[in-house]
């Protein structure tokens, strides 16, 4: 199951699945700021991809400290078909209050930018902060998809945006937000 949809020379695309077994140049992990990994997606990708992953993270680690909410950083793909990991971390929900939405967009962006600069072609995207941080759904993925789109619109050197969603409802919230952001032809 999966949707497509051009915004200048980028597919966005959602699907059903693992994060971890995705081919894209990049799979972004919605990482901790200690960058040590951790439960749902940041431990599954750390098995996955194997003790590179952390080495390199712990490097970082020793020379910036903590990574702010907002912020992403890149580390070889170890193990997994894709040969990078972005880390990115996204906002822990306060009620929208506490400039979670700016820092939601902030953490997307910042890993687009991050693989443009590295020249990757595709990325592949879990839904950020959704589980244990607990930003509502719906919420998310409009951001997450919102911010997509603006960054194909002024960019066209990533050929897939891909967003990699855990369950069947997941990926139905974001099929629907893609539908609601998607202009309507004129005529």
């Amino acid at each position: 199951m999966n949707m497509a949809l051009v915004i200048n020379k980028t597919r966005l695309v959602l699907i059903q699945g693992d994060i971890t077994q995705q081919a894209t140049d990049a799979i972004v992990n919605a990482a901790n700021s200690g960058l040590m990994g951790g439960g749902g997606v940041d431990g599954a990708i750390h098995r996955a991809g194997g003790p590179v992953i952390m080495e390199e993270c712990r490097r970082i680690r020793e020379k910036i400290g903590r990574l702010p909410a907002g912020r992403a950083v890149i580390t070889t793909g170890g193990r997994l078909k894709a040969k990078y990991v972005i880390h990115t971390v996204g906002p822990v929900w306060h009620g929208g209050r506490s400039d979670e939405a700016e820092t939601l967009v902030s953490a997307y962006r910042e890993s687009l930018k991050l693989a443009v600069e590295k020249g990757l072609k595709s990325i592949s995207f879990p839904a950020i902060s959704t589980g244990a941080y607990g930003y509502p759904l719906e919420r998310a993925a409009r951001i997450a998809l919102a911010t997509a789109m603006d960054f194909a619109r002024g960019d066209d050197s990533l050929q897939e945006i891909r967003f990699v969603l855990y369950d069947s409802y997941s990926y139905q919230v974001y099929a629907d937000t893609m539908r609601e952001l998607t202009p309507k032809p004129e005529g």
